[in-house]
């Protein structure tokens, strides 16, 4: 299940802090962030889609996602108390953070509208037009509604072959990606959903934002080490951070890397590069701290 990697990221985290300082805003609040998830996750089990063989396969072959939103399992109660924990872990971060949540009675809000919404990324019901509080708005949902989905995640990526979808968008939700690594193996490029954390097999020489093929237009950046890669399309002007696998004998925890990468974030943005969603979830609303 999810929590065992959950752990091993808490536990690294842990043991980063006591060796390196008090660890980085972006860190520290991921932490918190995980422990809230986790504690959610383990309440969820593990989900049932009602999605028949049949189904699945009709799905894949059209090159849609598996998941539509009336196929998700949800406790709706545990999804509010979930809302109200990771609003109140970003309030305590920014003045004017809890300033907006303070204006939104979660009790008060549609949840299965908001859900939806941020399912298919159409406009959250939520008070507030600011920048500000829509990324609030959508950053708190969405980590919210993430333990959902990375457990329907884990229930359905056994029933189709990741190595065959190559698509940009994630072939259990839809969602696009935000990280890639290159495998031990193969020096493959696989991607990871920016959402339920599915992985699958992707092309080298595409750009997963827009689809160009164009050598021309896509680029990569390697760091020192060789560790890490940041790809660039000329086209979209979108990046992608990488981790290449090869080049580390440690056992990478993926979704940690997120975060103890923001140096990319901040080197591709500097240079005109957008990420995945101007927001970008935790990671964008943290550098703004």
């Amino acid at each position: 299940m999810t929590t065992g990697i959950d752990d091993r990221i808490l536990k690294k985290l842990e043991t980063l802090g006591k060796t390196g300082g008090p660890l980085p805003g972006a860190l520290e609040f991921y932490g918190k962030l995980l422990s809230a998830q986790s504690a959610a996750r383990l309440r969820i089990g593990t989900p049932r889609p009602g999605l028949s063989p049949e189904e699945i396969k009709a799905r894949i072959t059209a090159e849609h996602r598996l998941l539509e939103f009336e196929d998700l399992s949800v406790d709706w109660s545990l999804f509010r108390d979930t809302l109200k924990e990771v609003s109140a872990l970003l309030s305590g971060y920014s003045k004017a953070w809890a300033d907006i949540a303070a204006g939104v009675k979660i009790d008060a809000l549609p949840l299965e509208k908001l859900a939806k919404a941020s399912f298919e990324g159409t406009r959250l019901p939520v008070p507030g037009d600011s920048a500000a509080a829509k990324a609030f708005w959508e950053f708190v949902v969405q980590a919210a509604f993430r333990p959902f989905l990375t457990g329907h995640a884990e229930a359905l990526l056994g029933s189709i072959d990741t190595e065959l979808w190559r698509r940009g968008y994630c072939p259990v939700c839809g969602g696009s990606p935000d990280l890639a690594f290159l495998d031990k193996e193969r020096g493959a490029r696989w991607l990871l959903c920016s959402r339920c954390d599915a992985k699958w097999l992707f092309q080298r020489l595409e750009c997963p934002y827009c689809g160009t093929q164009d050598q021309n237009a896509l680029a990569y950046f390697p760091d020192d080490k060789g560790l890490y890669r940041l790809y660039v399309c000329e086209r979209c002007r979108h990046y992608l951070k990488a981790v290449d696998l090869r080049q580390t004998g440690d056992d990478v925890l993926l979704a940690l890397e997120r975060f103890l990468t923001l140096d990319l974030d901040i080197q591709a943005q500097k240079n005109g590069y957008k990420p995945l969603m101007q927001s970008n979830g935790a990671t964008g609303l943290m550098e703004d701290s």
